[in-house]
């Protein structure tokens, strides 16, 4: 694993061995809810799929659907700079542990959300503010809860955004997301110059919205 870390650094010297919270189980609690048991690590953990034979730690993740007013949505492209460059995804990122004995439960999951979201893009959209949609799988067994965010004009999105940016350049750094665009869903991914989440069709498609008995769950590839 730190082999295969070492490689990865010399390839892309910005990656950060920052702390995560891995999930190493996921489990069924009623019709309608998930628990997931998870450990600390450290991003490096991921390495471990590519070593033959080792036990795998699944990710887990957050992201947030911000809409607009006239029905668009929001997605950033990575940066350079980041794990997957040049990837369209919705804002968000990996879940952290909490700092001492604080419960990783469902408040502090849309706690982080909100963080995501507001470093991502410049929102300043509270936690209290955000729904619980939906919960994506992917087929290695890493886990994505999903937000939504109150819809905000067009225009706040991209000023905000734009404040993000100029913040980020102040202080030397590159934004994390490098650029943005407001879709229509699902048409709006033909547009997109580059890769995407595996998660954003599902999320994108209109058989994704929440059903009766609470967030669906969708099985990426």
């Amino acid at each position: 694993m730190d082999r295969c870390w070492s490689e990865a650094v010399r390839a892309n010297p910005s990656l950060f061995d920052g702390p995560v919270a891995a999930v190493t189980a996921v489990e069924r609690d009623g019709s309608d809810g998930l628990v997931l048991r998870w450990v600390r690590a450290t991003y490096r953990f991921r390495m471990l799929r590519h070593v033959p034979g080792a036990p795998v730690h699944r990710s887990l993740f957050v992201c947030v659907v911000q809409p607009t007013d006239d029905g668009r949505l929001l997605v950033g492209r990575m940066a350079p700079w980041t794990t997957h460059p040049g990837r369209w995804q919705l804002p968000g990122g990996t879940v952290e542990p909490p700092a001492g004995d604080e419960r990783l439960d469902l408040a502090a999951v849309c706690r982080h959300a909100a963080r995501e979201l507001d470093e991502e893009t410049g929102s300043g959209t509270p936690a209290d503010a955000l729904t619980l949609w939906l919960t994506v799988r992917h087929r290695r067994g890493g886990v994505g809860v999903l937000f939504t965010a109150p819809p905000l004009p067009a225009r706040v999105v991209r000023e905000r955004y734009a404040g993000v940016v100029e913040a980020d350049t102040a202080r030397g750094a590159d934004p994390e997301f490098d650029r943005i665009e407001l879709i229509h869903a699902p048409a709006g991914l033909s547009g997109l110059d580059g890769p995407h989440a595996a998660y954003l069709q599902p999320v994108l498609d209109h058989d994704t919205a929440p059903g009766p008995t609470g967030p669906p769950q969708r099985l990426l590839p």
